[in-house]
C-alpha cells in the first residue's frame, strides 16, 4: 500500500481555513487511511491507502468541502515523488526556509516565469508539477506575484524534507 502526502491549500495560515488536525487525521481514518500523521497546522497529512492519487484528491477534496462549506485545495504526492521533489531543489545551497516548492496539480506551463510579477531578489526554477521560489531577503517583504501558482500550494524545504521522510518511513 504505498504512501501519499497530501497538501491542504490555504488552511490555518493567516486566520484563514480553519481545519484542526484532528480533524484532518478522523477524516482520512474514516476513508479507511492507514498510518495517518498530520505535520504542523498548516494542513500536512501523511497516510497510506492503496487509492490512486486522483481518487485520495477527490475524497479528501468532498470531505473538506463538507467541512468547511467552501472548496479547500488539496495537492497530492506519493512518498517517491516528495523525495524526489526534495532532491530536485535547485536551490539546496540556500537556507531551507528560504526556499519554497509550489505544489501543483500539473506541469507548470513553459511560460510561467514570463508570467511573475513584482519580483526583486527572488529566484525562481520549473520543476515537474513544482515552482520552486528562493526568497533570498525572506518571504516577508517579498511582492512576488506567480499567477501559475494560483491553485498551488507553497512549502518550505524545512517541511518538505520533513514530509518526505515520514512518507518513506511508511511507503510499503
Amino acid at each position: 500500500m504505498p504512501a501519499y502526502v497530501a497538501f491542504l491549500r490555504a488552511v490555518n495560515v493567516g486566520g484563514t481555513g480553519k481545519l484542526p488536525m484532528a480533524e484532518l487525521t478522523a477524516m482520512c481514518r474514516a476513508e479507511g487511511y492507514a498510518d495517518v500523521q498530520t505535520y504542523i497546522a498548516s494542513g500536512n497529512v501523511v497516510f497510506r491507502t492503496p487509492a490512486s492519487a486522483a481518487r485520495v484528491k477527490q475524497v479528501l477534496g468532498r470531505r473538506l468541502l463538507a467541512f468547511a462549506g467552501k472548496p479547500v485545495g488539496v495537492v497530492v504526492r506519493t512518498a517517491a515523488e516528495m523525495g524526489a521533489v526534495h532532491a530536485a531543489n535547485p536551490f539546496s545551497h540556500a537556507a531551507p526556509n528560504r526556499v519554497v516548492a509550489i505544489f501543483l496539480d500539473s506541469a507548470p506551463p513553459p511560460e510561467t516565469l514570463a508570467g511573475v510579477r513584482g519580483r526583486k531578489a527572488e529566484e525562481m526554477r520549473l520543476g515537474q508539477r513544482e515552482i520552486y521560489v528562493h526568497y533570498g531577503e525572506g518571504m516577508g517583504s517579498s511582492k512576488l506575484v506567480i499567477p501559475a501558482a494560483k491553485e498551488g500550494t507553497a512549502r518550505n524545504m524545512n517541511t518538505v524534507a520533513k514530509l518526505a521522510m515520514m512518507a518513506a518511513a511508511i511507503d510499503r
